[in-house]
């Protein structure tokens, strides 16, 4: 029986095509689920960034980030999973909110550190950032407001101090 956990990776890699899809091709091979992947450009314009959320069998990700450093276009691939590192996401939540919900909406929104980003007369869209247990929690708090639509960025990470994620 497998005991799979999540792993957060950041993989650094050429900015070129194909890159992405080689590595989400060997993730599928060992039966890592993706469940969150980010790709940015990084200061150096050439050099782009992954972050990869992945769920599966913690035994088979050390052949996963082997497999993942000998593709070509990658430089360097890490699994940051119990380091100390910055984590953090942003979600855009779209809620059903009429004049009589809107303050309720705004007092929940300003708790978790929301912002109102766009107003109709019947919904609020509302930009949050942080941990992914204290976004959940939010959302947890506005389904009874309805959530009409919900998009997530998928987490991103820094090792804390001066040396290079």
């Amino acid at each position: 029986m497998q005991n799979n956990c999540t792993h957060t990776l950041s993989v650094v890699v050429a900015n070129k095509p194909g890159v992405l899809a080689r590595i989400a091709h060997v993730f599928a091979r060992r039966g890592f689920n993706i469940d969150s992947l980010v790709v940015s450009s990084s200061m150096e314009g050439n050099v782009s960034r992954m972050t990869i959320t992945a769920l599966g069998d913690p035994s088979n990700l050390g052949q996963i980030i082997e497999q993942v450093k000998k593709l070509v276009d990658v430089i360097h691939c890490t699994d940051h999973t119990g380091e100390d590192v910055v984590v953090k996401e942003m979600a855009l939540v779209k809620v059903h909110a009429g004049p009589a919900a809107r303050t309720e909406v705004l007092q929940v929104a300003d708790h978790f550190g929301a912002e109102s980003v766009d107003m109709t007369e019947t919904s609020m869209i509302l930009m949050v950032v942080g941990d992914t247990d204290m976004i959940e929690a939010m959302l947890k708090l506005l389904t009874k407001f309805k959530i009409v639509e919900l998009c997530r960025t998928g987490k991103v990470l820094m090792a804390r101090g001066e040396l290079p994620t």
